[in-house]
């Protein structure tokens, strides 16, 4: 289950034929656990899962839980199909995930709150799987408020919620509607996290964590352990990291720099996507080492 802590949105490393590259995908995991992240998120928003079909998805899960069974792997589904988010939801409990992050389903724009409920109740009651509901308005178009959550919450399959829509007042309003309850709360964008653990969150699901994973893991360790004022100069220095990374589309930016980093063997990504320009990932990179000197 998820804890507190740092959860990158993973890239999704790809062969120069477009390929997934699974060799890759396991050296970038043992990196984001030897940087202090409790696990990840593979084929989200920043790891190409639009354009990654359900049997990719459901292997890279299936890849990558057997190498770290200590670290959590949850699968990312974003799908207006229902029957298509059971599966994958079922074959990514069968192979070992931790949980799955749902968006809601984007195509159906003027669904009714009820049909939404629905949706999301008709996945918990078909998988075993337990579910982060995962708010990015931007995305899908639809905003899953905090009446919506609290309905939600009410079945156990649903353990928590990322929310991506860069609202401040979310983070409040998610965090009364949950209150009395278990469930975890990460929020997507990174410069809101001193808010959100202020009110309690449990951390990030972050697409900067490709990049700067121990900088945000440091925040949220000092936080938790009561050493607020370290935390709080840690957050400051990573607001510049992410900063530093936000003038280029992700998740291009992300894969650029693991390159530089050695981590990656190149930056390729699945059509429609393009590489980010060279000067713009010159850039960033050293503004980023600038921040680490």
């Amino acid at each position: 289950m998820p804890q507190i802590g740092v959860y990158p949105a993973s890239v999704t490393p790809m062969n120069s034929d477009g390929s997934v590259d699974s060799p890759s995908l396991i050296r970038l995991l043992a990196h984001f656990k030897a940087s202090g992240c409790k696990g990840a998120v593979l084929a989200g928003t920043n790891g190409e899962g639009p354009s990654l079909s359900s049997v990719e998805k459901r292997d890279m899960v299936r890849v990558s839980v057997p190498v770290f069974a200590d670290f959590e792997i949850i699968v990312g589904i974003a799908t207006a199909s229902l029957p298509d988010a059971i599966w994958l939801s079922q074959q990514s409990h069968k192979a070992g995930a931790s949980a799955a992050l749902v968006m809601a389903p984007s195509y159906f724009r003027e669904a009714s709150v009820e049909g939404l409920c629905a949706w999301f109740e008709s996945l918990f009651e078909e998988s075993d799987l337990p579910v982060l509901v995962y708010n990015f308005p931007q995305r899908t178009g639809i905003e899953i408020g905090a009446s919506m959550i609290e309905r939600l919450a009410k079945h156990p399959q649903m353990i928590g919620l990322k929310d991506s829509s860069g609202n401040a007042a979310n983070i409040r309003d998610y965090a009364k509607a949950l209150e009395g309850t278990d469930k975890m709360m990460y929020v997507g964008n990174e410069t809101l996290l001193w808010d959100a653990l202020e009110a309690g969150w449990a951390g990030t699901i972050s697409g900067a964590a490709n990049c700067i994973a121990p900088w945000l893991a440091a925040v949220i360790q000092d936080y938790s352990e009561g050493n607020t004022e370290s935390a709080r100069t840690k957050f400051e220095l990573t607001l510049k990291g992410i900063d530093a990374l936000r003038g280029v589309p992700q998740p291009q930016i992300n894969k650029a720099v693991l390159e530089r980093m050695e981590i990656l063997p190149n930056s390729s990504v699945r059509l429609p996507l393009q590489q980010a320009p060279i000067e713009q990932v010159t850039k960033a990179w050293a503004d980023l080492e600038s921040l680490r000197s």
